[in-house]
């Protein structure tokens, strides 16, 4: 409705030219409809006319037939003089004249009848799914962008409600708030299909069937080609150790509910998790998503960079985001941030500046995001990171995962023998726990994999002593690379909260 009241404003104050950005053309043709209707006249006698173009059809008055058009107004050109020569106030929607509009004679016509509109009460929409690649500059102090947002929850239980049949009408609101925030982020018509979809499947609609909408959402997330839906298996207790990490994330689990705003809590905003390589800090994300009950979508960076067109990584970078908030709330997990903006602020040498302004869009989104998309970071070099990425504010939180203690080592046997064998009782996990000293939990995977290989290629079952040959003819990167961890363990020292339970074994920080 925001919206709706601005394009009623821009119109009535006579702005010449808006461009409106939607890829629902129905629901946005019926909002400027209402606008037609509600405004008079410069004469203060009838309604404003409105008017469809598109290529295919010409100009067309609205809610007249298509074939009932206006002669010789197929081509941009042409309907824009057809436009100027109208005495009548009107609204002139242009559909997807986004490919033409860097068109000289099409720029030319939109500049000569923007100067014909002074005092005419007329207004061109160009109404387009994107924004053109460029602006020309000569329309650039003359056009206004305006984002039609996708519907709200309140048109949304709109649908749902036309899609309930008599006895699913006495859904809980409790189910019915969880059916209609499972397509927030949906367009009306998506809404609808996916409702009529749940129905056909189930019979009726329940809360049963929200993992049918969200599997609508996956579309979504694939068609974007930037974001990757990930599915998620694991559950928070597949981590071992990192106990206060996970003390902090069960208490926000339920952070995004609306019982949480009432209570007065703001959003999470973020976290970043800084580590030493293969000590579970993506296993982190993913358990989080599981716990949290969001949907985790995951950033390649690398889909972003495209050379192929001037700010077309920029164009990409926002579409992504305009996804991540469209379907929120959910979990943007952006894995080896380091290695995703390392040199962000100093690359103008090398790729023209497109890192910067990259990264320059990226901190400011983080910045003033509104939506709830909690960021969830992890980075491996700290000091390949800007400045910019670590000051207050823009996470809630920056934990560091250490090397596992002796007690988590255990631990993390124990999860990982369990996966693969029911009677582990046969391990001593102290034993193998002390023999894996300066191991991440990645490496004792390996290490366990690795015995299992070779007893496998025996014909036999692995061992204790299996496990303990393996590990010893494995080298940790604790050792391999011993002064980069211990460089970033000084840091963190002082300027991250520790993932583990006790801080004394953090401050102790040696192996």
């Amino acid at each position: 409705m925001a919206v709706q009241e601005e394009l009623s404003i821009l119109i009535q104050a006579q702005y010449p030219l808006i461009y409106l950005l939607t890829s629902e053309e129905e629901r946005a043709e019926q909002a400027i409809a209402s606008i037609a209707q509600s405004q008079v006249g410069s004469q203060g006698r009838s309604p404003r006319k409105l008017y469809i173009w598109t290529v295919t059809h010409g100009m067309v008055e609205y809610g007249h037939p298509r074939n009932n058009s206006h002669h010789n107004t197929v081509s941009p050109e042409a309907a824009i003089q057809w436009v100027v020569h109208q005495r009548e106030p009107g609204i002139y929607v242009f559909k997807d004249l986004h490919p033409f509009i860097d068109s000289p004679p099409v720029t030319r016509s939109l500049r000569d009848a923007i100067a014909s509109f002074k005092n005419s009460h007329k207004t061109i929409i160009l109404m387009s799914p994107e924004a053109a690649q460029r602006i020309p500059v000569e329309l650039e102090k003359e056009i206004v962008v305006v984002d039609y947002p996708l519907p709200s929850i309140n048109e949304l239980d709109q649908v749902l409600g036309e899609q309930l049949d008599p006895r699913s009408r006495r859904l809980t609101p409790e189910a019915r708030e969880k059916l209609v925030k499972a397509t927030l982020g949906l367009t009306r018509d998506e809404a609808e299909k996916v409702f009529r979809k749940a129905k056909v499947t189930a019979g009726r609609l329940t809360e049963a069937e929200v993992d049918i909408i969200l599997s609508e959402k996956k579309q979504l997330i694939r068609r974007n080609g930037i974001l990757e839906y990930m599915e998620v298996d694991e559950t928070i207790d597949s981590v071992g150790g990192l106990e206060e990490l996970k003390t902090w994330l069960r208490q926000r689990a339920n952070a995004f509910s609306e019982k949480a705003r009432e209570y007065g809590l703001p959003q999470p905003k973020g976290m970043l998790i800084l580590g030493v390589p293969g000590c579970g800090k993506s296993l982190i994300a993913k358990t989080t998503s599981r716990l949290w009950g969001l949907p985790l979508l995951r950033l390649d960076m690398g889909r972003v960079y495209d050379g192929s067109m001037v700010g077309r990584s920029e164009a990409n970078l926002r579409n992504a985001l305009k996804t991540a908030e469209s379907i929120s709330p959910a979990i943007l997990f952006i894995d080896e941030m380091d290695k995703a903006f390392a040199g962000g602020a100093g690359s103008s040498d090398s790729d023209g500046g497109t890192s910067s302004r990259i990264f320059g869009s990226f901190l400011t989104w983080m910045q003033e995001k509104k939506s709830p998309v909690f960021v969830l970071a992890t980075a491996n070099r700290v000091e390949r990171l800007p400045g910019e990425f670590l000051r207050k504010g823009r996470f809630d939180e920056i934990f560091f995962v250490d090397l596992p203690n002796a007690e988590e080592r255990k631990e993390i046997f124990r999860i990982h023998l369990s996966k693969r064998r029911r009677d582990i009782d046969r391990f001593d996990l102290e034993q193998l726990a002390n023999i894996c000293d300066g191991f991440s939990g990645a490496e004792i995977e390996q290490a366990i994999i690795a015995a299992m290989y070779e007893a496998f290629a025996q014909g036999r079952e692995f061992t204790q002593l299996d496990i303990i040959a393996a590990s010893r003819a494995t080298q940790p990167l604790s050792k391999t690379m011993q002064e980069q961890v211990t460089a970033l363990r000084d840091w963190a020292r002082q300027r991250a909260r520790p993932a583990a339970a006790s801080v004394a074994e953090y401050q102790r920080l040696e192996f």
